[in-house]
């Protein structure tokens, strides 16, 4: 192994299928904001101030799903035909997803009250949503390996790769099983299925030890 860190990038110019991709998600931002009107009021001013916080949590969860797609075609530069629908996918699933992302941080943030059906059947959506969108991007990394060969990845590389599929399907199993913690027949369900994407956390650091394992060999 060399000391040299991470995946080369084979990615140079923006490809139209990652141009697509950022409007896409430019426009999933837009459906995010607080307020597409300028406050007429000092109450409706409040009122939106009011839920910066929501759409902080949900432009950050926005972000992270754009900076995984982004790394991965800085890292590949990929441009065939199951990369580009795989794509499509995951901005299809995005653009549906982004709605129920606002809702729950605004509820959890002191919205208004949800019966507990609702509630659990916001964490179910949430959830699963999640667990597509990450599912996908997996699909994307599993679609790069089988080309190790084309794109020439050395040994690294294609650790490297395995690791970071890895870490997507695990983010897509903390989403399951939210979904999971929601259906569960006990008062602190919410609790539960909140907390347990906590453990995504858990899923990034085993990778990153992985990582320093690969690389001290």
């Amino acid at each position: 192994m060399t000391g040299r860190v991470g995946i080369r990038e084979r990615g140079g110019n923006i490809s139209r299928v990652e141009g697509f991709a950022d409007c896409a998600f430019g426009f999933a931002v837009t459906l995010l904001v607080v307020s597409l009107e300028v406050p007429k009021t000092f109450d409706g001013l409040v009122a939106v101030l009011q839920g910066i916080p929501s759409f902080a949590l949900s432009f950050a969860i926005l972000g992270w799903i754009w900076f995984t797609q982004f790394r991965f075609f800085r890292r590949y530069g990929l441009e065939d035909t199951r990369t580009v629908v795989l794509t499509l996918v995951l901005l299809f699933v995005v653009l549906c997803y982004v709605y129920p992302l606002k809702f729950l941080y605004a509820v959890s943030l002191g919205g208004a009250g949800l019966s507990e059906r609702d509630l659990r059947l916001l964490f179910v959506i949430y959830g699963v949503g999640l667990t597509t969108t990450f599912l996908v991007m997996a699909l994307m990394y599993a679609n790069a390996y089988r080309q190790r060969e084309r794109l020439g990845l050395d040994d690294l590389e294609r650790a490297e790769t395995r690791i970071a599929a890895a870490e997507l399907v695990g983010v897509a199993a903390v989403g399951l099983l939210s979904s999971a913690l929601a259906t569960l027949p006990i008062p602190q369900f919410p609790w539960f299925a909140g907390l347990a994407y906590c453990l995504s956390s858990a899923v990034y650091w085993a990778g990153g030890r992985r990582r320093r394992a690969l690389r001290a060999a």
